[in-house]
């Protein structure tokens, strides 16, 4: 299971998530703006709330839109 930690006007959120489209990798997004629970479970992954932050099985995450680790966690 791929998530994907945002904000409404994060435009690096935008763009993973456009990558993720593009590749076919289904995702669930959670808007920590909106969602005390993603929040909380954002902080927990990383100690911060900088977005967007990517796991995959709840395990590795990716920071911002970093591509090559975005494909290497994904096995793209």
């Amino acid at each position: 299971m791929v998530k994907v930690y945002t904000i409404t006007t994060c435009p690096w959120c935008a763009k993973v998530k456009k990558y993720l489209k593009s590749k076919n990798v289904a995702f669930e997004e959670l808007n920590i703006e909106t969602d005390d629970a993603a929040r909380d479970e954002c902080y927990r992954i990383s100690g911060d709330l900088t977005v967007p932050i990517t796991t995959v099985n709840g395990k590795d995450y990716v920071l911002s839109f970093d591509k090559e680790k975005l494909d290497a966690m994904l096995g793209l």
